[in-house]
């Protein structure tokens, strides 16, 4: 069986092409297209007419893509920035009128179920009770569990592009002291309930997924990409509190001169080292573990385990809810 996931995301559609293997998503290729929609939006306002226009070119190119290398239909899902968009209605209608693609939105607390699910798998068994944090461009989302599906999990409004733009003046010069503070008491203003409840729980072992942790963990000394996904990294939090000071020296273009920085994503490097280190620091985690599975490999592992049924009702909770809808998805599943 080969299966495709496509996760439009606030700087890129990125598309993955896997084989199921004894219930292992193998990638046969992957793909990525820049888009950076969040860089062309006003948080809070909707996403504009050209920015729409390349999300259809790029979804359509992805879907061509994925049916190149024999793989059905992607699951196609979108995170906070179309997610929290105003218009995102009009723009789902778009793209799947344009393209066929059934692109949906998952709430950022069902986005936590789906890469816990990718990182149990990853780190197996023996890791015990896990913690996750994951940093994305809209949201932060925290997760707990002791089975193969989390206990608890939240989403809060604390992603680093979003912080970047509400604190740091879109992160491109080095930032007063006093906008850091602001920052670090924000984050710890909303983290204060749920990093409780993770200290109360007591992790054994904690990973951190993301694009934001893994180009924090290169800067903290964490070996690079290119020596593959088996070589276990470790990101410190002693080394994460150098990390924000270090990128707070600095502008955005001279971050991205530092190890594992990319350009794209220099800008929003400090909201993020914040907030990572902010939420080890309140939830007592001294090293997180850097996952290289997510929320695509969760994605592929429940269409694997739970056959097409879950994503089906997925994308028809998709087409009723709305845009401001206060009760998130949840997709039912007994732990095993």
């Amino acid at each position: 069986m080969r299966t495709s996931v496509m996760d439009v995301g606030s700087k890129t559609v990125r598309l993955v092409v896997a084989d199921a293997r004894d219930g292992v998503p193998l990638p046969v290729h992957t793909a990525k297209w820049r888009l950076r929609l969040s860089e062309q939006m006003v948080p809070g306002g909707p996403i504009p007419e050209p920015a729409v226009e390349q999300l259809v070119a790029a979804v359509d190119e992805a879907n061509a893509t994925a049916a190149r290398w024999g793989a059905d239909g992607p699951l196609a899902f979108a995170t906070t920035v179309v997610r929290g968009a105003p218009n995102r209605d009009e723009v789902l209608r778009t793209v799947r009128a344009r393209t066929g693609v059934e692109l949906c939105t998952l709430p950022g607390e069902v986005e936590a179920e789906l890469t816990f699910l990718g990182a149990r798998r990853w780190m197996g068994w023996r890791s015990g009770p896990l913690a996750l944090l994951d940093i994305g461009g809209g949201s932060l989302e925290v997760a707990f569990g002791r089975g193969r599906l989390p206990d608890f999990v939240a989403s809060l409004p604390l992603g680093a592009g979003r912080l970047t733009h509400e604190f740091l003046d879109g992160g491109l010069e080095p930032p007063l002291p006093e906008q850091v503070r602001a920052l670090r008491r924000r984050v710890r203003h909303q983290l204060r309930d749920v990093a409780a409840r993770i200290r109360w729980e007591g992790p054994r072992t904690a990973v951190a997924t993301s694009r934001t942790f893994q180009q924090l963990g290169r800067l903290c000394g964490a070996a690079p990409g290119r020596h593959g996904p088996f070589v276990e990294r470790q990101l410190y939090r002693s080394d994460l509190r150098e990390a924000v000071g270090r990128l707070s020296a600095l502008s955005a273009a001279e971050r991205a001169h530092l190890p594992g920085i990319s350009a794209p994503r220099a800008a929003q490097s400090l909201a993020g080292a914040v907030v990572g280190h902010t939420v080890m620091k309140l939830t007592g985690l001294k090293a997180v573990t850097i996952c290289p599975w997510a929320i695509r490999e969760g994605i592929l592992l429940r269409h694997i385990e739970d056959g097409p049924s879950w994503w089906a009702e997925v994308s028809r909770r998709n087409e009723e809810s709305a845009p401001t809808d206060p009760v998130p998805l949840r997709i039912a599943s007994s732990q095993s």
